[in-house]
């Protein structure tokens, strides 16, 4: 039986810990070894990990440098063939594990696997439906993002590809998948393994313009690394583009509509297509300038209540 190993970084999330801890311990794979590192919680979150503390196999509760370095520690206690981690806010569908169990299984060339993965807010309610596709290296390195909740990962893989870079706090996933990619293949299965959760604290909201600017700093990182020469070369004006085009989508997410524009504007003069691509960027940065943005956000919440019925009726 293959033992999988699964890291929960926890660090103030009393309000959702629980439901992650459920959703790993309640998976119907029969040799799963939960860790989990928390940073020092003061918010009520340790007496949870205290409640479940028997049925996991290693915890920490003590300051560290961050989610990096805590995932890092959680690995280092590790023992499984496969391993992941899942946020503290995030949750597992059931049968993720054991569907990716057999994944691998099938694909033993693969290093990496990931599923699809659903959005859902503060109160556990699907907000999109996040559908990926069978990525590459030039992908990955032109910030085609892959939702980390669904990763599964051969230890072997992440030992070889160095870890987590405890310098980044942001796109230390995407990083860490452009090395795996690298050097295994990684495989896309189109099944839905997990839920991100979207609320005012997490740190795509909180901290938007944290994800634009380490997007450049992991583009100039590639281009130093020898290995990855010859997919920068065929990503050619597409990488630096869609590095742009990823600032325009962080910026406006932060309330910054002209930067944004801006952004965007660059990423079209760089490479067309791919601006073009995320038309909608362009169209909601306008809607903002000119006040408009509460058109923006009617549709959103139009499209939300109108998926989120969709599943109701589907479950």
């Amino acid at each position: 039986m293959t033992l999988v190993s699964i890291i929960t970084p926890s660090f103030n999330q009393a309000s959702f810990l629980e439901r992650t801890i459920l959703s790993v311990l309640e998976q119907d794979h029969p040799d799963i070894e939960y860790l989990l590192a928390d940073g020092g919680s003061t918010d009520g979150s340790l007496e949870i990990i205290k409640r479940y503390a028997d049925r996991l196999a290693w915890w920490i509760s003590e300051k560290d440098q961050g989610q990096a370095d805590a995932i890092n520690k959680g690995f280092a206690h590790a023992h499984g063939e496969i391993i992941a981690w899942l946020n503290s806010d995030d949750y597992y569908l059931l049968g993720a594990v054991s569907a990716a169990v057999k994944m691998f299984e099938k694909v033993p060339q693969a290093g990496m696997i990931y599923g699809d993965m659903l959005a859902v807010d503060e109160f556990g309610r699907t907000i999109n439906t996040l559908k990926y596709h069978q990525l590459s290296l030039v992908d990955l390195l032109c910030f085609q993002i892959i939702g980390q909740p669904a990763v599964f990962m051969r230890r072997s893989a992440f030992e070889r590809a160095g870890g987590l870079d405890n310098n980044l706090h942001f796109l230390l996933d995407h990083q860490l998948w452009i090395r795996i990619a690298e050097q295994a293949g990684i495989v896309h299965v189109n099944e839905t393994w997990a839920a991100a959760r979207y609320h005012a604290a997490a740190k795509n909201r909180a901290q938007a313009t944290g994800f634009s600017r380490e997007a450049f700093r992991v583009l100039d990182w590639a281009s130093k690394e020898p290995g990855l020469a010859p997919a920068l070369e065929q990503a050619g004006r597409r990488a630096p583009a869609s590095a742009e085009r990823f600032n325009a989508r962080y910026l406006l997410d932060d309330g910054q509509p002209i930067q944004a524009l801006r952004a965007w504007m660059r990423a079209l003069i760089m490479h067309p297509p791919t601006a073009l691509a995320r038309f909608n960027l362009f169209f909601s940065a306008i809607l903002e300038i000119i006040g408009l943005g509460g058109i923006r956000d009617l549709i959103l919440e139009r499209r939300r209540t109108r998926l989120s019925k969709t599943i109701h009726k589907e479950l």
